[in-house]
C-alpha cells in the first residue's frame, strides 16, 4: 500500500487480484505501445510514480487514473457481478 494512503475497508483477495490484473494489463499495453512510464505519466497528466503504483496493482490509486491509463492504450474494462455464495436461500430445494 502507498505510504500515507489508507484504505478504510478490507478488500477481498478476489478484488486485490482484479486490481493487480488491471495494473498488469496497463503495463503490458504500455510496453506494447513502446512507451516508458514517464511518457505515460505525461500523457495522463500524473506523476510517474502514479503509473508505477497502477502497474504494481496498488489498491490506493484513484480509479480515474487507472481507467485513464487503460484508455490511453485502448484497454477496455467491464464488470461481471460476483456469483452469490451457495446459501440455503440461494440453493434450490430438492
Amino acid at each position: 500500500m502507498a505510504q500515507g494512503k489508507r484504505i478504510s475497508v478490507d478488500i477481498s483477495g478476489d478484488a486485490l487480484d482484479a486490481i493487480k490484473a488491471l495494473g498488469a494489463a496497463a503495463r503490458q499495453a504500455r510496453v506494447a505501445a513502446g512507451e516508458g512510464q514517464a511518457a505515460a505519466a505525461a500523457r495522463l497528466g500524473v506523476h510517474v510514480q502514479t503509473i508505477g503504483r497502477i502497474e504494481s496493482g496498488e489498491p490506493g490509486v484513484a480509479v480515474g487514473h487507472v481507467a485513464g491509463l487503460l484508455a490511453l492504450y485502448g484497454v477496455s474494462v467491464g464488470c461481471v457481478p460476483a456469483t452469490p455464495a451457495a446459501t440455503p436461500a440461494a440453493t434450490p430445494s430438492s
